[in-house]
């Protein structure tokens, strides 16, 4: 079993830069594939980006492609997502989640456990 922190959310001007961070307990976290989502008010959940837990192969979303960086630390059970000159609908309430040794994915259902959420607030 495994639990997630979020942090490192705010409020950002476009164009600006946040890194938000997923903190793990719990055992084996380099067993895990990380997921961001992100929830607009009124939207569903989407997937932004993923990493593996087998060679760290990362996926994105079209909409962040070139701006956002994801990246673990298994040493510091701390997943990281590099956030770059973002806009105004990058606002949303983030969350990671976690799905063990499945492949990478966007689909909510993989995943078995999720953070509490970190809050982007990006203005114009």
């Amino acid at each position: 079993q495994v639990q997630l922190v979020e942090s490192g959310g705010g409020l950002v001007q476009a164009g600006g830069s946040l890194r938000l961070s997923c903190a793990a307990s719990g055992s084996r976290f380099d067993y895990y594939v990380i997921g961001w989502f992100r929830q607009a008010p009124g939207k569903e959940r989407e997937g932004v980006s993923c990493i593996s837990s087998s060679d760290d192969s990362t996926f994105y979303t079209d909409s962040v492609k070139g701006r956002f960086t994801i990246s673990r630390d298994n040493a510091k059970k701390t997943v990281y997502l590099q956030m770059h000159n973002l806009k105004p609908e990058d606002t949303a309430v983030y969350f990671c989640a976690a799905e063990a040794l499945g492949p990478c994915s966007f689909a909510r259902s993989e995943y078995d456990y999720w953070g509490q959420g970190t809050q982007v607030t990006v203005s114009s």
